[in-house]
Order: C-alpha cells, then sequence, then structure tokens
C-alpha cells in the first residue's frame, strides 16, 4: 500500500461522514471517516427513516444479520420522527454498558467504514479520539470487519492501540486501560471485549490497518514508538493551528489579551529530529494548500493532513446553511475564530467559529438548559466506595461539583457532544428546546476564500496537488 500525499481529517461528529470520505479516497488520497459518536449518528439516522437507504443497505452486509435485525428493530422509523419528536436517550459510554449498545458500536463503525469503500478499492481510514476510550474495542473491531485501512488516534496516548489491532486480526479478545481519575496506586481497570462473544462465526482473518498516531510532540513520538504494545506505522503532526480540539501550551498557561492560549517555541514539534525516528508522518495544521504540501514534503513529510478545507466542501456532513454562511462570512471578510480554552469539558483549547444562534454566541450559549445526556468526554473518577464514577464539566456545575469536580473548573465549559450532532443536522429535541451547533475551523479558516462557495472535495485534492503536478 502506497503512502497517501493527502489525508482528509477525521472531524468533529459525523462531518468527516462516509460520503466525504468516500469522495477522497475515489481520487487516490486517504479519506478518513470520523469514528466519534458513531453509535448516535446511526441511531439518529435511522430514526429520521434512512432517506436514500443507504444505512440499511450496509447493514443488510453487516457479517450478523442477528445484530444488524436488533438495530433496525431498536431504530429504524420509516418515514422518520414526528416533528419536534426528540431522539431516543441511549446508554451514556461507560465500562459496563449493555450488550445492546456494543452491538451498536460495532455495527455503526462497520456502516460508516463499508459505505466509505463502497463501489472503489482505494484505502479508506478511521480517526478515534483516544480520550473516549469506553467504545475503543468494539468500535475498532466494527471497523476493522469492513477493511479499514488506516486507524488515526490522538487526544491522549494510545500506546496500547496497536496490540488491540493485532488481537482482532484473529478475532481475539483484546483490552484496554481505562483512565480513572484519582485511582489508587496498583489499581487498574481494563475494558474487556471478546469478539466471539457477539460474532461467533467469524474465522476469517482480518486485514490489520496501519496505526497513525496524532501528536503534537517529539517526545509523544519517542515514547509511542519504545513503548507502544506494537507497530506504530507513522504520525500526524497537528500543530496549534489546527481545528477542533488543541493540545494545551507547554509549561503555565498564559493569555492573550483577547483570551486566547499563547503558544511558542516549546509547541514546535523539531521535524528534523521526528525525520531521524525513520517512521512517515504527515504534517496538519494550516497546511491546506499546495504551497504548504511542498513545504512539508521539503521537510521530509510524506504529506499533509487537511481538515477545514473538507470540512466545508459539498460532501462534508455539516449542515448547508452552516456551511454556507460560514463561506458567505468568509468571502465578505467578517469570518470570526476564536481558540476559547474554557469551552471544552476535557480542558484541551477548542477552535470555535462565531456564527449568529449557534452556542459560540454568549447569549445561544446562556440560553441552553445545562444537560449532559451523551456523555462522550465524561471522566471516569474513583468514588469513595471504590466504585467508578462518571463526571463532565459541561454537565450542571451543582452535579459535577457533588461528584468531586471543582465548582470553578466547570465554569464557561460547552456541550460539545450536543453541539457536534447539531452541526451535521442531528440535533435534540427537549421540551421544544432544540440544541444549537458548535462550529469549529482552523486558524487557515480564511484561506477557504480561494474555493468560494461551492466547491468538491475533488476540488480541494486537485488543488493541492498542483504544484507537484506542474
Amino acid at each position: 500500500m502506497s503512502l497517501p500525499v493527502i489525508i482528509q481529517g477525521g472531524m468533529g461528529v459525523g462531518v468527516s461522514n462516509w460520503r466525504l470520505a468516500r469522495a477522497v479516497s475515489i481520487t487516490g488520497q486517504l479519506g478518513v471517516v470520523s469514528g466519534t459518536a458513531l453509535d448516535q449518528v446511526l441511531a439518529r439516522r435511522l430514526q429520521d427513516g434512512d432517506p436514500g437507504g443507504d444505512m440499511r443497505r450496509a447493514l443488510a452486509h453487516f457479517p450478523s444479520q442477528e445484530i444488524a435485525g436488533r438495530v433496525l428493530k431498536e431504530f429504524f422509523i420509516a418515514g422518520g420522527r414526528a416533528p419536534g419528536q426528540p431522539y431516543r436517550r441511549m446508554p451514556q459510554p461507560a465500562h459496563d454498558v449493555p450488550a445492546g449498545t456494543v452491538e451498536l458500536y460495532i455495527a455503526s463503525n462497520f456502516v460508516e467504514v463499508f459505505l466509505a469503500k463502497e463501489g472503489h478499492h482505494n484505502p479508506v481510514g478511521i480517526n478515534y479520539l483516544e480520550k473516549i476510550q469506553a467504545p475503543h474495542l468494539a468500535s475498532i473491531y466494527g471497523a476493522m470487519l469492513a477493511g479499514v485501512d488506516y486507524v488515526l488516534m490522538g487526544a491522549g496516548i494510545p500506546l496500547k492501540i496497536p496490540g488491540v489491532l493485532a488481537h482482532f486480526v484473529h478475532h481475539e479478545p483484546a483490552t484496554y486501560p481505562l483512565q480513572v481519575i484519582g485511582a489508587l496506586d496498583g489499581e487498574s481497570t481494563q475494558l474487556h471485549f471478546d469478539p466471539r462473544d457477539y460474532l461467533p462465526e467469524a474465522h476469517t482473518a482480518l486485514h490489520r490497518p496501519k496505526f497513525l498516531a496524532i501528536i503534537a510532540s517529539n517526545t509523544l513520538a519517542v515514547t509511542l514508538l519504545k513503548k507502544a504494545n506494537g507497530k506504530v506505522d507513522g504520525f500526524v503532526v497537528e500543530g496549534p493551528t489546527a481545528g477542533g480540539h488543541n493540545a494545551p501550551p507547554r509549561g503555565k498557561m498564559q493569555l492573550t489579551e483577547a483570551g486566547e492560549p499563547v503558544y511558542g517555541e516549546r509547541d514546535l514539534v523539531d521535524l528534523q529530529k521526528l525525520a531521524e525516528l525513520g517512521v512517515p508522518f504527515w504534517l496538519a495544521g494550516g497546511y491546506g494548500s499546495a504551497e504548504k504540501l511542498q513545504e512539508a514534503l521539503r521537510a521530509g513529510a510524506a504529506g499533509v493532513q487537511v481538515g477545514t478545507a473538507f470540512a466545508f466542501c459539498e460532501e462534508s456532513g455539516l449542515r448547508a446553511d452552516y456551511r454556507l454562511e460560514v463561506l458567505k462570512e468568509v468571502e465578505d471578510g467578517s469570518a470570526q475564530l476564536f481558540t476559547d480554552p474554557l469551552a471544552s469539558p476535557t480542558g484541551f483549547p477548542f477552535k470555535v467559529i462565531s456564527v449568529a444562534a449557534t452556542a459560540s454566541e454568549p447569549e445561544t450559549y446562556a440560553a441552553r438548559p445545562r444537560v449532559c445526556d451523551l456523555g462522550y468526554l465524561r471522566e471516569a473518577y474513583r468514588m469513595d466506595s471504590g466504585e467508578l464514577g462518571y463526571r463532565c464539566a459541561g454537565e450542571p456545575v451543582t452535579v459535577y461539583a457533588a461528584k468531586g469536580g471543582k465548582a470553578e473548573y466547570a465554569e464557561g465549559r460547552k456541550c460539545l457532544c450536543n453541539g457536534l450532532l447539531a452541526n451535521i443536522g442531528y440535533p435534540q429535541v427537549r421540551n421544544r428546546y432544540e440544541e444549537p451547533g458548535l462550529l469549529t475551523a482552523g486558524d487557515d479558516l480564511a484561506s477557504l476564500s480561494v474555493w468560494g462557495r461551492n466547491y468538491s472535495a475533488a476540488d480541494v485534492v486537485n488543488g493541492l496537488l498542483t504544484a507537484s503536478r506542474s
């Protein structure tokens, strides 16, 4: 498998959907689906009636038709939900979710990768956040059942993922360590998944995908190569200009007058030292142009990962009204982007585009009832009883504090889970209140002006490769 020059970023919840990944992969570059909250994405597509029948078509190819049938029976609504009807509440990710939730993790990841690979033979990847640990094992297995070619993971230290991939090739059981705040010395909580509990008839060996770790420092690259329990096939180097979550600045957090984190020399990756490790790497964050691609290649990179340009193309999963509004504001020069040190419950800075009627606006944020009902960004913590509990800095402050969280830490936090699902047209409805979106992009947002208001994923690929073809 030759290495791609362009990796399309695995963005948000469903922004990097199967249509976008498929469109990029067809060009010969690496299309990537986002693996975040795919269980919710599949369930909500089915509750909306599965227009076009794509979800049902993919489920018809799932190795266990018993599981596929249960998923359809549970969530599919012919003709879609009634207007104003809320989406079904589902168990939040945890170490002990019901078997039906695990089945949904497997099936939803299979569906997204299957559709992205449908009709061509080029590689497809899937992107996960290490921080969202509870669904990892079942999700990765589902993606591998569909023949995923690359697994990309950041937002943590994914030392144990290579070993998981190796176990799943032969449908063997795997474990993954769950990070627990306040765990005592010697205590360890392991997530367990045995594929044969769900697909007992699976025997044919699966393809082992390449594993790319998303990093922001040389130290992490060296640590992964030395301590990972299997092969790390490459790195994606995300600088602080990339969209979505950013790694916090090294050292004490300092803010600009506008309130954004200050990054300095300590936050830059030494590309020469990285190249000396002998592992392919791609550069991300502000590399969405032909000139920056050439710069990356000259620095020894195998290529670039590009997010923002793909996030606003026609095949993106973003709601059309959000996408077109942002492109209009980019065109007229009014688009505003803010690296918010508080927005994410994770404590990582998160880039937010200012768009009317979204949670980026103070009045919209203030009007939102504070609730955590999806729970992907919750953290596990040790209760006094020794049992595991879960808390989120985006839930009601009094609830968070009652669980041992610091009330001041929760101030200003936003619900990314609900906001990101709203971005792609699946907002939850509660008592006539509809969740607003929360849009993100990289610092090179203004560079979208070169693409115009209507452009395709293929246009981006061709534009990035222009210099190398000339």
